[in-house]
Order: structure tokens, then C-alpha cells, then sequence
């Protein structure tokens, strides 16, 4: 089954080449992108739908939430709101609610979160364990991540539960729960920093899940400089997110990952991306994550969600694009790329097409995955030039439309 999809205003491709085509069309065949070029040149399809003058992007590929959780911590944006300061212990508020909720109940929850995700644009995206905090209950929430999210990271060094020695705990992840686990996921990651992970709980973490196969992720530089940078940049993990406090080193660590990469081709040694969390940033009242300087170094940069129930409880990827633009400098290309391919990149989905087998997704591209977003305006610019309105118009994913 075909579908031609024509009459699009603008196409902004986000493909290697940052093709921006006007008056356009493209057709999907199956979960993939068949053709791509000039409305009047379109070939024939089973089906067709008018776009009607509106603008078409890749979906979001949302690469950092949190997805698996239960529970309510209002009270704790409106501490924050008063005034308090962010710290990490609101976790364990979460912990306890996530433990004393069903597998059904958790699983129906996050299908929810999924849904909305889904009904925005988003249309690949990652998710965390990190509330369960026990060989159990980290082990569920792999597996419930693995069916209701496009890729899976293990966060068992989200916190060390309360009453628990550090060392002993760390035994536990790097033991036990890392083995519980390790079937249902692709990626490890660890909260680096003051109040959760010292670097060297953080380094033996990143040792034992590189040694166990699995990808490397790292939360760092949230709340102030510190070594996560530096310890994403050592074990080559594929992203360090929040970013928000970098020293002169850390940019010229970021840059050096990236000294081999050939942005032109999207081929050559990749370095770490640089995900920010803008939501997440105006949540806690952090300073915004310095994107403008990090693209200008040539670093790349993926905008996540880093939706949570505790610092950013959206999966408003728009909302993430809008900031990105209106207070982070960005231009509205490079907003969408790093809510796009930069997030692909992040989660090693950036490459693939018929030939191999494996479909690309955050660019539209012929092979590559067909998750499509459509706006309700004939332009991209229309995300940051009318902020917080709904310009979700419909949305494939893997060629199927959700929307």
C-alpha cells in the first residue's frame, strides 16, 4: 500500500544535505519513504492525501525521558516555584509511589504519556528505568520500557534509595540489577552529580554497563560544573544531557569527539551529542543550555523532553523547539534538526535504508523510516512565531498514521 502525500508548502528534510523543498510531495510505501521531490512530479499511489498548503518535518525523536512512573509531585514544583531549590531528592517520592503501583497500572500509565508524545509529533523516542531502585522493580521497569517505548536505558544509578549504603548499592547496580535488566535494554546511563553520583560511583557504573554490551548515556553538568562532561567524553558515551554548566574544557572535550565526524556526509568517527532539556531548565530554573555556543564549536546538539514527574512533566517537543528559538539563539532549522536528526544521532538512528536493512529515522530521506510530522501552518517558523499553539496537523509513524 502507497500513499502520495502532496501539496506540502514546505519540506524541510533534515537529511544530510538540509533540504528545504517547496511545493513538494512525498510517498510512503509500507514504514518507509519511497520517493521525494516536486509535487508535479509525483508518481501515481494507491492513496493520496492533500496536505493542503501545510508544512512537513520528520517527527520528533525524543531521546531523553522518563516515561515509568507513578505517583505526584506537585508539591514540589510549587516549593520550587516559591523559591526552594532543585535538588535530587525527589526521586525517592517517585520510587515509592512506582513500587506500590501494578505492572498493569504502570504499563497503562506510560502507554498513556506515549499517546500524548504521539498525538504532538514525536514519533520515536527513548525511555529510562530509574524509579524502582531494586533488583525487582528495576527489572520490571525494563521490561515495561521495552514494549511501550522505541529503545530502553537502564538508570539504576538514578539515586541510592534512602537508609541504603552507597557502596553496597553500587554493588547492586553494577551486580545484580545490571543483570536483571540487561535483556530489555539497549543503553545504560548514570545520574552524575552532587546529591546523586559522585565520579567515581559514576565511573565504576559506566565500567561495569560497557563490559555488560550496552551504550553509554550520561546525565551531567544539571546543577553545576562537574565531571560528568569529562566522564562521557572519557568512556565515549554516545550523549552527556542537561549541560547546563560547562566549563571552557568540557566545550573543547565535546568539540574533540567530533573532530573526525564529517557532518556533510554523516560519516566518520561520531562524538558525544549535547542533549538539552529546555523544559527541564525553565522547571528547575537553571540556566538555559549554552546550544548556540556548542553548534558554533561544532558540536552536535539533540533537544529532548526529559519528560518527568518531577522537573519537566511535558513531552511537548514544540515547546522544546519554541525555547530553543526564542531564548536559546537557535534558528528555527536548527531547532527542528536537533529535535530531529540530532536526537536520532544521540540514539544511533541516523543511518539506515533499504539497503542495509535498518531504517533511519529524524529525517526524511527515500528508505529511511516514514515518521512524519504535519503542521496546521505553511512553515516551520510558524513553531516560534506562534508559541504554545497546537499546529499538530497529523502524524505518521512507521508509516502509519496516528493522527
Amino acid at each position: 500500500m502507497s500513499t502520495l502525500i502532496t501539496n506540502i508548502a514546505e519540506l524541510m528534510t533534515q537529511d544530510l544535505e538540509h533540504r528545504v523543498l517547496k511545493d513538494a510531495a512525498v510517498v510512503v510505501e509500507g514504514e518507509r519513504i519511497s520517493w521525494i521531490g516536486a509535487a508535479a512530479d509525483a508518481p501515481a499511489a494507491d492513496d493520496a492525501v492533500d496536505a493542503g498548503g501545510r508544512a512537513l518535518l520528520p517527527g520528533w525523536v525524543d531521546s531523553h525521558t522518563h516515561l515509568l512512573f507513578a505517583g505526584d509531585r506537585t508539591a514540589e514544583f510549587e516549593a520550587r516555584m516559591a523559591g526552594e531549590s532543585y535538588s535530587a531528592g525527589g526521586i525517592a517520592v517517585t520510587m515509592k509511589a512506582t513500587r506500590a503501583t501494578s505492572d498493569f497500572d504502570l504499563t497503562r500509565l506510560a502507554l498513556g504519556r506515549v499517546a500524548e508524545a504521539v498525538s504532538q509529533g514525536t514519533t520515536y523516542l527513548e525511555t529510562k528505568t530509574g524509579y524502582g531502585l531494586d533488583v525487582e522493580h528495576e527489572a520490571r521497569s525494563a521490561r515495561i520500557a521495552s514494549t511501550v517505548a522505541d529503545q530502553a536505558t537502564y538508570l539504576g544509578a538514578h539515586l541510592v534509595p534512602s537508609g541504603q549504603d552507597p557502596e553496597a548499592y553500587m554493588d547492586l547496580v553494577c551486580g545484580p540489577m545490571l543483570t536483571a535488566v540487561r535483556p530489555y535494554v539497549q543503553w545504560a546511563d548514570v545520574f552524575c552529580e552532587e546529591g546523586a553520583f559522585t565520579a567515581g560511583q559514576s565511573r565504576r557504573v559506566l565500567e561495569a554497563c560497557r563490559d555488560a554490551g550496552l551504550g553509554l548515556r550520561v546525565h551531567g553538568n544539571q546543577l553545576g560544573e562537574g565531571p560528568g562532561v569529562q566522564l562521557a567524553v572519557e568512556f565515549e558515551a554516545a550523549s552527556v544531557d542537561h549541560v547546563n554548566y560547562l566549563a571552557d574544557k568540557d566545550v573543547d572535550a565535546l568539540a574533540g569527539t567530533w573532530a573526525g565526524w564529517d557532518a556533510g556526509s554523516g560519516t566518520g568517527e561520531r562524538g558525544t551529542v549535547a542533549t538539552c532539556l529546555p523544559a527541564c531548565d525553565l522547571s528547575t530554573r537553571q540556566p538555559l543550555a549554552p546550544a548556540r555556543v556548542l553548534l558554533d564549536r561544532g558540536i552536535q546538539v539533540a533537544l529532548a523532553s526529559n519528560c518527568n514527574p518531577g522537573t519537566s512533566y511535558t513531552s511537548s517537543m514544540a515547546f522544546c523547539v519554541t525555547t530553543a528559538v526564542l531564548q536559546m539563539r537557535l534558528s528555527v532549522h536548527e531547532a527542528v534538526r536537533a529535535a530531529t536528526y540530532g536526537g536520532a544521532l544521540a540514539l544511533h538512528k541516523d543511518k539506515g535504508n533499504d539497503a542495509d536493512g535498518e531504517r533511519a529515522v529524524g529525517s526524511i530521506a527515500v528508505g529511511h523510516r516514514a515518521d512524519l510530522h504535519l503542521l496546521n501552518a505553511p512553515s516551520a517558523t510558524h513553531l516560534a512565531y506562534r508559541p504554545g499553539m497546537p499546529l499538530t496537523y497529523a502524524v505518521w509513524r512507521a508509516g502509519r498514521r496516528e493522527r
